[in-house]
């Protein structure tokens, strides 16, 4: 588990240990996933849109309502193109613990160990989960779990943000409660793990050591 990173050489540290997780083979008892959470907020017309008409575009007022947010928790295994997502209304370190014991017991319950690349929120840390359950209950989920930090401002090397975006460019714009913006994304899911899309990473530590030379911190023999 990795601290987050204040300098170069702990940023690229960050960054190598994710990219090596990529690169691992698949094995079912330590299946590798990405998680992260989306944040969308719930909005409605004030007006009624015009319709596109031979010539004309579909035309909407720039004005909205707001009906609050909703937040996606996305666990995403791209070795197994597959993707399941929780849908809450806040993203706090209770909805991190619930989604870790859910990562765990639910999804997972055959692994032995979970390897989780995520982003250094402060919500993100293995102390959530003993501010939500019991020590017993949080020591036993956390020994099924190892946790891969991206760095600090780097997480693009997340996977799951390539397909949080694919779902932020595909669902409807204005959508105002959250129990129907929950069936869209359940409908997206599935639409997606049937397709088996996922994300064609190339990236790797010896690409990083040629394109992000800069970060690397100097060595003097």
């Amino acid at each position: 588990m990795w601290c987050i990173p204040e300098t170069s050489a702990e940023y690229v540290a960050c960054m190598e240990d994710v990219l090596d997780v990529y690169e691992l083979p698949y094995d079912p008892l330590r299946p590798q996933v990405c998680y992260d959470e989306w944040r969308r907020a719930l909005i409605s017309e004030t007006r009624v849109s015009l319709p596109a008409q031979p010539g004309r575009r579909k035309r909407v007022d720039y004005e909205y309502r707001r009906h609050g947010v909703a937040y996606v928790h996305m666990i995403f295994e791209p070795l197994q193109a597959k993707r399941h997502i929780r849908v809450t209304q806040q993203h706090t370190m209770h909805d991190f613990a619930h989604c870790m014991k859910w990562l765990v017991d639910d999804l997972y319950p055959r692994a032995e160990v979970i390897r989780v690349a995520l982003d250094n929120l402060a919500t993100h840390k293995p102390a959530a989960l003993y501010h939500v359950f019991p020590p017993e209950e949080a020591r036993r989920i956390l020994k099924k779990l190892e946790f891969h930090y991206t760095p600090k401002h780097g997480s693009w090397l997340n996977m799951v943000e390539i397909e949080l975006s694919v779902f932020g460019r595909t669902m409807k714009n204005y959508i105002p409660d959250r129990s129907i913006f929950a069936q869209e994304v359940q409908a997206l899911t599935l639409e997606r793990n049937l397709a088996e899309a996922t994300v064609d990473w190339q990236f790797r530590s010896t690409d990083a050591r040629i394109k992000l030379k800069k970060l690397y911190p100097s060595i003097s023999v």
